[in-house]
């Protein structure tokens, strides 16, 4: 079957129903825009929606030869309350302008809540995003090629860090306040994803792997985002950590804001943690599969700790915390072997560290693996999120050469 192009994609829209780009079948659509922030929508499956504001707009900006200048002056536009630089071409300044707007349901009373959120669990999150999280993404099929086959596949710790950025800008007390940078993230990524969407089809290696026809598309970006709030809050109830309602709305709803601003459709954004569950149970698990740029890609977050604090962070406890995290299933996806200290230590440990750390289980001497529990959350934080503060997300104009 010949590949479709994307003006027959979004012609035929949901009339391809559960037939993919390549003439494979995919599970058909069917959660219901009646669970989303919207209350309301087409029920139009994501797979064939993008960007339709962002994508033509920076395909031309690439085509007219304005991302160099466009990058050099958005390095200055760095706090959420800051004006846009002067010199921007008129069609993007634009674009930005209303990109950047916050919708009329954000709830400054949950924002400021998430923060508590945010203080308390930093250290959960930290380890959370890196490792459940990001070690998911590379058994993502669609994320895991764009990826490896983006500029960004070339330099994979600077990619990591800019990811990692994402993490720590939503996390900071300031995240959507004047003074704070979550809205820039989410602009600049963006447009990021508006030039990959142009970028990739023209390389010749995503083309010979993928099994679309444009990448990231809505329903790629819900599975990234289900990756994140979605896994981390299943994970922190797996864990018995006790979260007050109102702080686990809170969190939900800095999400909710982020996806908005990254420039989901209302429709998919899911209303409640029941129905963000729900919709992951239909992308998100059923896609998880591996590929060999997904190996590659773990293979690199696994070293990424090496030489940073003294053997702590080194691959076998960073493939133990995989396994622990994702499973032996995934593990073995990925090729980590298994550690049987730490796999042990892990399964045993785990569970009484989390209850003393929360004051559930009084142990005023708790032995020493507890400590290094501690410890491990620390620099795990620090690795995947504090480490992102001085990345610069800036347009691509060009694939992963090989």
């Amino acid at each position: 079957m010949d590949r479709l192009s994307r003006r027959n994609v979004l012609v035929a829209g949901g009339a391809l129903g559960a037939i993919g780009a390549l003439g494979v079948p995919a599970p058909a659509w069917s959660w219901s825009p009646s669970g989303s922030i919207a209350g309301a929508g087409a029920g139009v499956d994501p797979r064939w929606v993008w960007d339709e504001e962002a994508d033509p707009l920076v395909a031309a900006l690439i085509e007219r030869g304005d991302v160099p200048r466009v990058n050099d002056l958005l390095r200055t536009w760095t706090k959420n309350g800051q004006a846009l630089p002067s010199g921007l071409p008129a069609d993007l300044r634009d674009f930005m302008e209303h990109a950047r707007q916050l919708p009329a349901w954000v709830d400054q009373r949950k924002l400021a809540l998430a923060v508590d959120f945010n203080t308390k669990r930093g250290l959960y999150l930290g380890v959370l995003y890196g490792l459940a999280s990001g070690m998911m993404s590379t058994v993502i099929p669609k994320e895991a090629r764009a990826v490896y086959y983006s500029q960004g596949g070339a330099d994979m710790k600077d990619r990591i860090s800019k990811t990692a950025k994402l993490g720590y800008d939503i996390g900071a007390y300031n995240a959507y306040q004047p003074d704070g940078e979550m809205i820039v993230t989410c602009v600049k990524t963006r447009l990021v994803h508006a030039a990959v969407r142009h970028l990739l089809p023209q390389s010749p290696y995503w083309s010979a792997a993928a099994d679309e026809e444009i990448p990231i598309s809505q329903r790629d970006m819900m599975v990234t985002w289900h990756s994140l709030p979605t896994t981390v809050m299943q994970k922190l109830k797996a864990w018995k950590v006790p979260i007050p309602a109102a702080e686990s709305a809170a969190f939900l709803h800095s999400w909710q804001l982020g996806a908005y601003l990254l420039g989901i459709k209302e429709e998919y954004i899911p209303a409640s943690w029941a129905e963000a569950d729900s919709q992951a149970a239909q992308v998100l698990t059923p896609v998880l599969a591996p590929t060999r740029e997904g190996i590659n890609l773990a293979d690199i977050l696994l070293n990424l700790g090496a030489g940073i604090d003294g053997g702590l962070l080194t691959k076998p406890i960073l493939g133990a915390f995989t396994r622990f995290l994702l499973g032996d299933q995934i593990a073995g996806w990925l090729q980590i072997g298994r550690e049987p200290l730490w796999d042990t230590l892990l399964r045993t440990a785990w569970g009484p560290f989390i209850a003393v750390r929360e004051g559930l289980l009084p142990f005023p001497l708790a032995p020493a693996a507890y400590w290094m529990f501690d410890e491990f959350l620390r620099k795990a934080a620090l690795l995947f999120l504090s480490e992102a503060r001085p990345i610069r997300i800036e347009i691509p104009v060009a694939n992963r050469p090989t």
